[in-house]
């Protein structure tokens, strides 16, 4: 098949961008012809809560990846659309995360149709944001209009998209592993890389910092007495992208000073490995959720993961089996992962977390795909 994949891309980083470049290397195997249009602009940097929205690395891969769209701007949605659609591609992918994106993906959508040929498949990671805002449900209901079905990554997620549409096709297809970060590094260096002590043991709590994610909960259940004079640590690896003042106030309140790790820069590919490496378990105590590619980076380095019960986590995360399912509280996050250090032996969730990630290929991901245009 003309496959064109339409979203973020390299020189963009992020989650995106790594699921954009991942999906498009798998179809490249599989013999298609694949391009992905990505961005000038994606965000105004007024709306852009990190330091940069670019990659500071040089990509491992020599996709057809042409920088054409501008979030806001509707002359250019309606001339890069029309180039799409002058393309007369088998296939569309669009991935959706954001009503901000909604009328840029959603006019594009539009034009391409007109060549009576282009399938156009949404991939979403949300339909209703975590953060949530006037307009949303509006501008989501315009971009679910332009196209002709959808891949939901969690089941809360398919709930969602039968709020705006109950009769365009649906398939429930749960996030691929990110297997783009390499072999895990062995521990020994890793240590070394995040200057991190050999003899201590790690939680670790990774990714971008926003309210819904639970920061502050996993704080206060470190903040357990049982947690103290151990050599448990926690790592906190990832970018602010809200208040940090209001973390590092937590940390002083809760005596947590000198227990916890911090990491508040963008992690680029190449050091992910290293703090998979150093982890004993991977926390995700967060509030509201879709689904999340952490999960996923967990599986492909065969770490034991701590989520808890909200949107899709726990569809991917059995309970007892790869790790532990709790609500998001944070007497409960701070019990399992008591149970985790005192009472499981090492490598106790590791057969089973080898099994279960076999479930999230990206040739799944793609067969769902074809059977939903199928």
């Amino acid at each position: 098949m003309k496959i064109i994949i339409v979203g973020t891309a390299y020189p963009y980083r992020g989650g995106l961008a790594a699921f954009n470049e991942r999906l498009a290397l798998e179809y490249v195997k599989q013999g298609h012809d694949v391009e992905i249009y990505t961005f000038t602009l994606q965000y105004p940097s007024i709306l852009f809560p990190g330091k940069t929205q670019y990659s500071s690395e040089v990509p491992s891969h020599n996709l057809n990846i042409y920088r054409k769209l501008n979030s806001i701007n509707p002359l250019n949605w309606l001339s890069v659309g029309k180039e799409i659609r002058n393309k007369n591609a088998d296939l569309v992918l669009m991935k959706f995360w954001l009503p901000f994106m909604a009328p840029c993906l959603g006019t594009i959508a539009r034009s391409v149709r007109k060549n009576k040929k282009t399938k156009i498949i949404s991939i979403l990671d949300n339909i209703i944001p975590h953060e949530k805002r006037i307009g949303d449900k509006l501008l989501a209901s315009y971009f679910v209009n332009s196209v002709d079905g959808f891949i939901a990554m969690s089941k809360s997620v398919m709930n969602d998209v039968e709020l705006f549409d109950k009769n365009k096709p649906k398939v429930f297809s749960p996030h691929p592993l990110y297997d783009n970060f390499g072999e895990k590094p062995d521990r020994k260096s890793a240590v070394k890389k995040l200057n991190l002590k050999e003899s201590e043991r790690y939680l670790l709590f990774f990714g971008f910092i926003r309210e819904y994610k639970g920061l502050d909960l996993l704080m206060k259940a470190y903040a357990d007495p049982r947690f103290r004079n151990t050599n448990i640590k926690l790592i906190v690896a990832g970018e602010f992208y809200n208040n940090s003042e209001k973390y590092f106030a937590l940390e002083e309140e809760l005596n947590l000073k000198g227990e916890i790790q911090w990491f508040n820069d963008f992690v680029p590919d190449s050091d992910v490995g290293y703090f998979f490496s150093v982890a004993d378990i991977i926390v995700q105590p967060y509030k509201t959720a879709t689904q999340s590619g952490v999960t996923q980076i967990g599986y492909h380095f065969e770490k034991p993961m701590l989520v808890t019960d909200v949107g899709g986590l726990a569809e991917i995360i059995p309970n007892g089996k790869v790790g532990y399912v709790v609500n998001s509280d944070e007497k409960e996050i701070a019990d399992a992962i008591f149970d985790f250090f005192e009472k499981k032996p090492e490598g106790y969730f590791h057969k089973n977390i080898v099994i279960e990630k076999e479930k999230y290929s990206w040739k799944q991901m793609t067969e769902a795909i074809l059977s939903l245009i199928n």
